[in-house]
């Protein structure tokens, strides 16, 4: 019970410093100029497949890396879907940083809000997962605010499709593939290093950046480190938690962004508020709902 107990209480400390260090990102991504996004992203993830291949070789894991090495070889053709699994990975990535340089960040925290609910609704029509009352009530919620966007302004931002609709597509394309671990994300890292050495040299060796923001020496490669630190966080909090907790505690990260982003001095307008409550009143009702859940199951098994 006690090692349990402990093991949940690691779990929360790790899911809460990941939203935390992710929205620390987001914060001062901005400081980061004059490098750009694609800069930004290949600076991040360099240094983060050091940190993968660390845990996964700290884990005696091995084998998630060379079992993919194996299956390249003896089919070939699989190198082409682990291809569109590392650009659909390397999209989100780039994204995160693209946005707070210009002025899009809550736009990108609108989609994590909303990709809760997208995978709920992947996962009802593909996997024909069970869903409870409150989970259709949040996704009705959220959809009577996404369609009030479409007959405002004609369509919801691009930056929040590619988050909430990208990622569902790369979650399902891994499951298929059966690469749904660490190791398969370091495949997705080490299929575009050629594109991340490009980048490197080209948006910041090649530049004035370093010249012009001398904090760029030791705030871009703290910049890489931290992003690859709250991954691992994450990752680490999805297996010490139950889905329902981690779910739960997954709302925290978007939150955190949207602070983020109106610290960098971004507003909601006027007209965006019936679509922004809509989302909040979804969340609301989904974690309620999650909240409930949790405590029935932890009194049955108490009982």
């Amino acid at each position: 019970m006690q090692g349990s107990l402990a093991a949940g209480a690691r779990g929360v400390l790790a899911a809460v410093g990941s939203s935390v260090i992710f929205a620390g990102v987001f914060f001062i991504t901005p400081m980061l100029v004059p490098t750009s996004a694609e800069g930004l992203w290949a600076i991040r993830c360099l240094l983060t497949i050091p940190l993968v291949l660390l845990v996964l070789l700290a884990g005696r894991q091995r084998e998630l890396i060379v079992g993919i090495w194996h299956r390249i070889l003896a089919r070939p053709l699989i190198i082409l879907p682990l291809v569109a699994s590392a650009l659909l990975l390397a999209l989100q990535l780039w994204i995160f940083g693209w946005a707070p340089l210009h002025g899009r960040g809550l736009q990108v925290a609108l989609g994590y809000f909303l990709l809760p609910l997208t995978l709920i609704v992947v996962g009802r029509l593909l996997y024909r997962d069970r869903l409870t009352w409150w989970q259709w009530a949040a996704a009705g919620i959220a959809a009577v605010g996404v369609v009030f966007e479409l007959f405002r302004v004609g369509g919801v931002s691009w930056e929040t499709l590619v988050v909430c609709v990208g990622y569902p597509i790369y979650f399902v394309l891994r499951r298929q593939l059966g690469t749904g671990h660490l190791g398969g994300m370091f495949w997705d890292l080490v299929i575009v290093l050629p594109a991340l050495l490009f980048f490197v040299v080209r948006e910041i060796v090649a530049t004035p950046a370093l010249s012009e923001n001398p904090l760029l020496w030791w705030l871009g490669p703290l910049y890489g480190l931290t992003t690859g630190l709250a991954l691992i966080l994450y990752l680490t909090a999805s297996k010490l938690l139950s889905l329902s907790l981690f779910g739960l505690l997954s709302y925290l990260e978007p939150a955190l962004l949207m602070v983020a982003s109106l610290l960098n001095g971004e507003r909601i307008s006027a007209g965006e508020f019936v679509m922004y409550g809509a989302i909040w009143l979804a969340v609301l009702v989904i974690t309620a709902g999650g909240a409930v859940q949790l405590l029935r199951s932890r009194g049955g098994r108490a009982g």
